[in-house]
């Protein structure tokens, strides 16, 4: 009855023929190839309410009265709405009013995730000001406003946070019928990895910060963060003496950032070496009766990045970019060395494709072992290549027929293990 046409630029427009039998056309503007689908629905409901005489149903009246008055004039021009008669659209909200609303209706969110949303909150209000009508916030509009947060100097990942968080407060709108279309749909929000802020923390430098560390609770603090390879605060906060199964040398690690996943409220780690004199330390020093591992620094002020920041000049170092996330990131990639990824992943608490992007990281030493072997070891050559090397070794005087000329590179998931002299025969 009716068909969606497409216009340079994105625009859309809804072709259909009327009940005269004249071809007409509504124009919708820019929008989405799905946003255009669900408007021809409508429309193809008003269409065959023109012919039958009968009235639209609920869910036409109600995109009616959420519809912009410039939407409604076109529809009353090729007589599918009379502009007298067509229902009021509901008052128009707020931009402040409604994310106010919206914040204090979520109360199923995290403490941190609330606060991270209220930043992007006062980014929005601060562009276009609280009163400004949610219907008149375009996707111009969206654009500018990822201008004014790069204008602010804020982070490229920073921005697509925020772009993410915008996006997430008008689908609840278009969900509420707020409003008709996301005017932040099209803003990149997908995080990426910033291989020019990885750091690989050495044992040497983590050592000097232990060494530095002002008692037995920061020291646990580091070692958790670099060897355990935990989040820092919210599953060091919420470790406890009973997750410690020393019997097992494993230890049980609660994790709020992934608990809404089946499956992945806990994860269980291993008791590592570089873990156990700290651990041991601190339950020795423990009060008796004590639940909760590290019992300093638990007040919601605490800043633990500020106070590792004093430990780094206090042993002569230079702070390195995401304290916490670089060393999670430094146990993450030596583990990788010695286990397959898919163990490495169950017990830092991440996905491959996380652990690929964000994580797992090229160091000095990978240079340093590539740079020992041999270029001619790592030549790889066809069979005819190997034929031919093979006779021209053999024809070489003074070199015992039965004996091998080449010695054979063992690759595993680590890397280059090591090169031993080869033992079967070509």
């Amino acid at each position: 009855m009716a068909s969606v046409g497409s216009d340079s630029g994105g625009r859309k427009r809804i072709l259909f023929v009327a009940g005269d039998g004249r071809r007409k056309t509504i124009r919708l503007g820019k929008m989405s190839k799905r946003q255009a689908e669900s408007a021809k629905r409508f429309i193809e409901d008003l269409i065959a309410c023109q012919v039958a005489g009968t009235s639209p149903k609920n869910t036409t009246a109600e995109w009616l009265a959420a519809a912009p008055d410039r939407l409604r004039k076109r529809l009353a021009a090729v007589s599918l709405l009379t502009v007298e008669d067509a229902p009021e659209p509901e008052p128009t909200l707020a931009l402040g009013a409604f994310l106010d609303a919206y914040l204090a209706g979520r109360v199923d969110l995290k403490p941190s995730t609330h606060i991270a949303l209220g930043q992007t909150v006062r980014f929005l209000v601060k562009f276009f000001g609280p009163d400004k009508p949610l219907r008149d916030i375009r996707p111009g509009d969206a654009d500018l406003w990822r201008l004014f947060l790069i204008g602010r100097g804020l982070a490229d990942n920073t921005v697509r946070r925020r772009s993410g968080a915008a996006r997430q407060f008008f689908r609840a709108a278009v969900r509420r019928g707020l409003v008709t279309s996301n005017p932040f749909a099209d803003l990149t929000a997908a995080v990426q990895g910033n291989p020019a802020r990885d750091r690989f923390i050495t044992r040497d430098v983590a050592q000097a910060v232990l060494d530095a560390c002002p008692g037995c609770q920061w020291r646990l603090i580091f070692a958790l963060a670099r060897f355990g390879g935990l989040r820092i605060p919210s599953e060091l906060m919420g470790l406890t003496w009973a997750d410690i199964h020393w019997a097992e040398a494993r230890f049980t690690v609660h994790s709020p950032k992934t608990e809404h996943h089946p499956g992945k409220a806990t994860r269980e780690v291993p008791l590592f070496p570089e873990l156990v004199p700290h651990l041991r330390e601190a339950f020795e020093q423990a009060e008796p009766g004590t639940e909760h591992v590290i019992t300093s620094h638990r007040h919601s002020n605490a800043n633990l990045s500020t106070q590792l920041r004093r430990i780094l000049r206090r042993a002569g170092i230079e702070p390195w970019p995401k304290l916490f996330q670089n060393l999670r990131a430094t146990r993450q990639t030596e583990l990788a060395e010695h286990f397959p990824m898919h163990v490495v992943c169950a017990w830092i608490g991440n996905s491959r494709a996380i652990a690929l992007e964000h994580y797992l990281q090229v160091t000095a030493d990978h240079y340093r072992r590539a740079a020992q072997i041999p270029a001619q070891y790592l030549h790889v050559s066809s069979g005819t290549e190997r034929k031919a090397e093979t006779a021209d070794v053999q024809k070489r005087p003074g070199l015992p027929q039965d004996s091998e000329p080449y010695e054979s590179v063992h690759i595993n998931q680590v890397g280059v293990t090591g090169l031993e002299p080869v033992t079967s025969s070509l």
